[in-house]
């Protein structure tokens, strides 16, 4: 047993000595991050569950690019140790992951997925200008050099705004390179101007047929064209398919035969709805609590697709067997405006008890739409931390407009079990606050500030319509009522 113990504490150490990830603390953070030209700091908590499965993966790939990539260092801060540190930072919740470029003050969010693979290919692209000169001796390997680049053909490749612009939208998710050589145009079959992208998937080259080289328009060559004919959904994709801004068909599969056999069923509705649809699979094995934001149960295989404009879930039948028929009928139907959504909605209480006004898909539309009242709504998760921080300061900011009489027809501060209602709301994290002014609906505001009674106040006060100050008026309130209460005694 002793010996156990004492090997176990060996093995730990000798992990923790030979380490490639570098811990900071608050005396040496800032020397090391400007001795650094590109750091990816994690900021954790030992305790935290998220942290321990992203610690492999982060040591992997700090190991990766310590062997290929000298101007790249992964660090982490223990949060529980150093407070100061991470309060400097604004950490609200672990892990969280941000990139430095040789001081604090130059520091960007970490965008990329929790894989080693996903983060080595992400600090790589970091590391680049946004648009990489390419030769005739670096154009092969920088044509493999990931799952996507982007390469531009050009008579003057310094000239060429458009194309670095765009690569500074999508620095973080492609490569871009560009080259000035006639040579090299001729030998990949364009002409200048011209710009081509190389995949390890699907057609493994694609040239931009546009009429014009305008940046929204290579933008959407990009960003059509770098997705899968029939992807797969998961964490180093899903945001790149909601983002898309086009409806998602995806179907649930828990093993390769019906992997093989929909990837096959599907990819001609995948060439045929290019530009319209995006179409993947998704494991089910390890994703499959996900069929509960689609409205799926969870059984296999499954089909649905979801409209990420509107948030609205269209489900196959899962009493009927998936056929290549029973699809492309589904899929008709869903492109021709003629299927149902199927809307997951919470009841809703039978009476508003107050001070938070409790909504849900089938009263949305009543209670948030409500064109005579400011409508500040709070989008939750049940299991979210941050939101159960922000729950007594919002009931408190709710019981100032729901006790007086005269605010209460003006201001309502609601709340919306997300995952358990479908909302039309974009809502990328927990919690989200919005305002809905009355008389202009169509134009909600995002809260972006403080979580703070008074900054919550300030905001209904500043972009309602009614401009209430809340906190204002109930100690006006109090002022009048204690001077009622004074002339009584007397």
């Amino acid at each position: 047993m002793k010996f156990s113990l004492i090997s176990t504490v060996l093995a730990a150490t000798s992990v923790a000595l030979g380490t490639d990830v570098h811990s900071l603390t608050k005396a040496s953070f800032d020397s090391f991050i400007q001795e650094h030209p590109l750091t990816l700091a994690e900021f954790f908590a030992p305790w935290c569950g998220h942290c321990k499965a992203l610690a492999p993966e982060y040591e992997q790939a700090a190991t990766i690019l310590a062997g290929s990539n000298n101007e790249i260092a992964l660090a982490k801060i223990d949060c529980t140790e150093e407070n100061d540190l991470c309060s400097d930072h604004d950490i609200q919740g672990f892990p969280t992951l941000k990139v430095f470029r040789g001081s604090a003050e130059n520091v960007s969010p970490y965008l990329g997925a929790r894989k080693a693979d996903a983060i080595v290919s992400y600090m790589n692209k970091m590391s680049l200008p946004a648009v990489s000169t390419i030769d005739k001796t670096s154009l092969e390997n920088f044509k493999t050099s990931d799952d996507v680049v982007v390469v531009g053909f050009f008579a003057d490749n310094d000239a060429n705004k458009t194309f670095t612009a765009v690569a500074d939208v999508l620095r973080e998710s492609f490569l871009f390179g560009a080259t000035s050589d006639p040579a090299l145009a001729e030998a990949e079959g364009v002409t200048v101007p011209a710009v081509v992208m190389y995949k390890n998937y699907d057609d493994a080259k694609t040239i931009y047929t546009g009429s014009s080289f305008t940046t929204d328009e290579l933008l959407k060559f990009v960003k059509l064209e770098s997705v899968p004919l029939v992807g797969e959904v998961g964490p180093s994709t899903f945001s790149g398919y909601m983002q898309s801004g086009l409806p998602l068909a995806y179907i649930f599969i828990d093993n390769d035969e019906h992997k093989s056999k929909f990837v096959e069923i599907l990819l001609p509705f995948a060439r045929k709805y290019k530009g319209k649809m995006n179409i993947a699979t998704i494991d089910a094995v390890k994703y499959g609590q996900h069929a509960n934001n689609v409205n799926l149960e969870q059984q296999w295989p499954a089909f649905a697709i979801q409209d990420i404009e509107s948030n609205l879930k269209y489900i196959y039948d899962q009493a009927s067997e998936i056929t290549a028929e029973g699809l492309e009928a589904f899929i008709e139907a869903f492109h021709a405006g003629s299927l149902s959504a199927k809307i997951k909605s919470q009841e809703a209480p039978e009476v508003q008890e107050g001070p938070v006004v409790i909504v849900t898909a089938n009263t949305y539309d009543e209670l948030v739409l409500d064109e005579d009242k400011d409508v500040l709504i709070e989008f939750y998760a049940t299991w979210c931390s941050h939101c159960k921080r922000l729950a007594p300061i919002y009931e408190e900011l709710g019981e100032i407009f729901w006790s007086d009489e005269d605010l209460k027809t003006k201001v309502t501060i609601a709340k919306v079990d997300t995952p358990e209602n479908d909302v039309p709301d974009e809502v990328r994290g927990f919690p989200t606050i919005k305002l809905y002014p009355a008389g202009d609906k169509s134009n909600p505001i995002e809260y972006e500030g403080d979580r703070t009674l008074q900054s919550l106040n300030d905001f209904i006060r500043d972009n309602g319509k009614y401009h209430i100050d809340g906190l204002a008026a109930m100690k006006s309130k109090f002022v009048k009522e204690e001077k009622i209460e004074e002339h009584d005694e007397l």
